[in-house]
């Protein structure tokens, strides 16, 4: 375990004994293909000069800040592995969840093929890619603002053998006439939602390297995404199709009172497997007070 032993050194200080275990463990799984139970035995000694200099060097970037994954350009999200950059959130576990939660509510939809599915804001394209490998048949799209995310995620769902059609719109621009033609099942957005003054709280590998674009939003105006995202919802939604978001739990009551707003009925929030409000759901049922005479 000499390897692992030198690894697990570099990032004490920065990140504590348990998560520099796990760090170091992930990156000898993930680079060289050894795992927990190779180290124990040993084999990560074995490893040649070239792949110890490698790890080394990667090992650097991490206790400098630089999120892991970023380093090994890949993260893990819902069974399979995404490419990841810079240019694109990293997958977190609770956005699992949020998956969970629509293929779960969508699994016994007879016709798969029947189902239209949008994902707005779609980074990596995790949440896409996954709905699409879940549900076969459906017909899945994903938005994002940025040309290179589109292109990650478009990586992905060729990895992953995901039908997936990508678009690039800014979701606070109007919708176009195409959109207008468009009939969605469901729509689901992980959109920014940290406030600026919720930075003070946050770690450092985050604040300096992840897109803040896909983080924060104005301390003035925390619902600036969900707004713009449910008044489009309410527009392209099929009669009774579902509104999925993942939220900041500080505005779970402001954004489930949004939702009602634009004619959003069943309101239903969950939470992570923190414990904290991080998940809401509406139901898109009629006529929306909020767009009478626009």
């Amino acid at each position: 375990m000499k390897i692992y032993k030198t690894l697990k050194g570099k990032f004490i200080e920065l990140y504590g004994e348990h998560e520099s275990s796990a760090i170091s463990f992930l990156l000898l799984e993930k680079h060289c293909g050894l795992g927990m139970t190779d180290v124990v035995m040993g084999k990560d000694e074995s490893l040649d000069e070239d792949a110890v200099a490698e790890l080394c060097g990667m090992a650097e970037r991490i206790a400098r800040g630089e999120p892991v994954q970023y380093v090994l350009g890949k993260a893990d999200f819902c069974g399979h592995t995404f490419s990841v950059a810079p240019g694109v959130l990293i997958p977190r576990p609770e956005t699992e969840e949020l998956v969970e939660w629509m293929c779960q509510d969508l699994a016994d939809t007879a016709d798969k093929q029947s189902l239209r599915l949008l994902d707005i804001g779609t980074g990596s394209g995790c949440i896409a890619v996954s709905l699409a490998h879940r549900l076969r048949g459906a017909k899945v799209e994903a938005w994002d603002i940025s040309g290179t995310a589109l292109r990650i995620a478009e990586k992905n769902a060729e990895a992953i053998g995901a039908d997936v059609v990508f678009r690039q719109r800014d979701v606070l621009a109007p919708l176009s006439e195409t959109d207008m033609t468009c009939r969605y099942s469901a729509i689901v957005s992980n959109p920014p939602y940290i406030c600026e003054e919720e930075r003070a709280d946050m770690e450092r590998n985050v604040l300096e390297h992840e897109p803040s674009t896909a983080l924060f939003v104005p301390d003035n105006n925390p619902l600036l995404f969900y707004r713009a995202i449910t008044e489009k919802a309410a527009r392209i939604l099929c009669p009774g199709g579902a509104l999925y978001f993942e939220i900041n739990s500080r505005f779970s009551l402001e954004t489930a009172g949004l939702m009602r707003t634009f004619g959003f009925t069943q309101i239903e929030t969950k939470r992570d497997f923190m414990n904290k409000e991080r998940m809401i759901k509406g139901i898109f049922k009629g006529e929306i007070q909020a767009l009478k005479g626009r």
